[in-house]
């Protein structure tokens, strides 16, 4: 299980750049996610991959009864404010254990595409998750991962952008990248992949979204203007069925 954040290098970069507020975050994926996310008063949040606290901070803002967030990073969560109705826990999602039926709703930015084993964790979400209750995640988008190079932009000779490379879409699994450090790891999965295994699991599609920056983002960073010719992420909102799901067991 990679753990980048707390590598001290990449920990200090990603700080320094969340701390801007002009990045993909801020002006694409967290809007989009606050938009999915249904009524959240009274409901019992579990955060996968919660970072910092912030949206474990904005659910309670927006009347969640508690949130539960995990993260693999220690220094995340040392720099994660604190709050009566917020519980903090130091471990992997892969080895979380959660009771059945014990959340509303799980909600997921951003984490999902350093899972190996996105088919094993969906199940398991989906056991956790009451009846009608509800899955939002983002993810980076699949024609982001895909390409094994993992070079970015095509550009020409004078470094403007000729389009963004799309190869090796069938080839799911892992990439390498360079993000502030060597050896990133990714897991790339096709979009059929990414809903599919939800429906399997008896989660119902609501809606999928490839968002673009909003205005205040075009306007203090106008490189957001390339989401148009290739999106950098998308999200799903999943509801679980009312009913028992009959499918695959789960662990």
């Amino acid at each position: 299980m990679q753990n980048l954040y707390d590598n001290e290098t990449f920990f200090n970069m990603y700080k320094k750049l969340r701390e801007t507020r002009v990045t993909h975050n801020d002006f694409i994926e967290q809007p989009a996610m606050k938009r999915l996310l249904p009524e959240l008063k009274g409901l019992k949040v579990l955060d996968l991959g919660c970072g910092f606290g912030e949206m474990a901070h904005y659910c309670i803002e927006k009347g969640a009864a508690q949130v539960t967030g995990i993260d693999i990073s220690e220094k995340m969560l040392s720099a994660a404010r604190p709050h009566p109705q917020i519980r903090y826990l130091h471990c992997p999602m892969e080895e979380v254990e959660c009771n059945r039926h014990e959340f509303d709703i799980v909600i997921s930015s951003l984490a999902f595409h350093y899972i190996k084993d996105y088919e094993l964790l969906i199940r398991r979400i989906a056991n956790w998750i009451k009846p009608r209750g509800y899955l939002v995640f983002s993810t980076e988008h699949p024609v982001i991962l895909a390409h094994q190079s993992q070079k970015g932009w095509i550009r020409d000779s004078d470094s403007s952008i000729l389009h963004w490379p799309i190869d090796n879409y069938g080839e799911e699994g892992s990439r390498a990248q360079f993000w502030g450090i060597d050896g990133v790891i990714k897991y790339h999965r096709k979009l059929s992949t990414l809903i599919n295994v939800l429906i399997q699991n008896g989660l119902t599609v609501q809606e999928v979204d490839e968002p673009e920056s909003i205005a205040e983002g075009l306007a203090k960073k106008p490189t957001l203007l390339n989401e148009k010719r290739r999106p950098s992420f998308i999200l799903i909102k999943a509801r679980k069925q009312e009913e028992e799901w009959g499918g695959p067991e789960r662990t």
